[in-house]
Parts: structure tokens; sequence; C-alpha cells
């Protein structure tokens, strides 16, 4: 059997700005993707804790350092610099793979700085 889980996450990332008219995606500072070893073009599902709104899309790499989380695309219509988002990205493993399974998951604070790492 195969199950999907929770593999990488970037809590409490801050929104630096939005473009509505990218193509899509959310940009993410390359530096934090790393971190959580979430991937170019990777499928990401996405939940905005100032407004309940929930979407999903792409991440693509921001400039490192940076901290920048920008809203692209239509997704700029779902969330406003300052909002708070929770950014996740799940993997199919086997059943027997699961077990034992650790996301890499970080908290992020002020300017998008790393606070708390799991499972990294």
């Amino acid at each position: 059997m195969q199950i999907h889980l929770l593999k990488s996450k970037i809590h409490r990332a801050q929104v630096t700005a939005a473009n509505v008219n990218y193509e899509g995606s959310l940009t993410i500072d390359a530096d934090l993707m790393d971190k959580v070893g979430l991937l170019a073009y990777e499928r990401i599902l996405c939940g905005n804790m100032a407004n309940g709104e929930r979407f999903e899309t792409y991440a693509i790499p921001g400039g490192r350092g940076s901290g920048a989380i920008v809203l692209n695309g239509g997704v700029a219509r779902l969330g406003a610099p300052g909002d708070r988002l929770t950014i996740m990205s799940y993997a199919t493993v086997s059943e027997s793979d699961a077990t034992g399974w650790r996301p890499r998951v970080v908290v992020l604070g002020d300017n998008n700085a790393i606070v708390v790492e799991r499972g990294i």
C-alpha cells in the first residue's frame, strides 16, 4: 500500500509581495526550500493563516537569503503582504517506509528567519 505523508513544511512564512500579473506559483527563498527539501516546481499546498484560504500551486526558488515569499498569479488574490502562510508538500511512500517517518519542518519568525527546525 502507498500512503501520502507530509514531506516538507514551512510554517508561519510571511508574505513579502504579491504579483497578480505573473504566470502563477509561489516564490520561496531558495535557502528555505533547501532546508526543508522542497524542489523547484514541486506541488505545494498552502494555508493562509490570516484569512483561512487554502490553495495549491508550485514552488519556484527566490533569491537566497532574501526571505522572499511571493504570491504570484491568481493566488495573489488570496493573500496580501504580511499574511502568514503554512506551506506543505507531501510524499507518497510505502506503508513500511512510513514507520518512523519525519517530515522536514521549519517555523519562521521576523523577516522569515528560521526560529525552529524539526526533522532536519
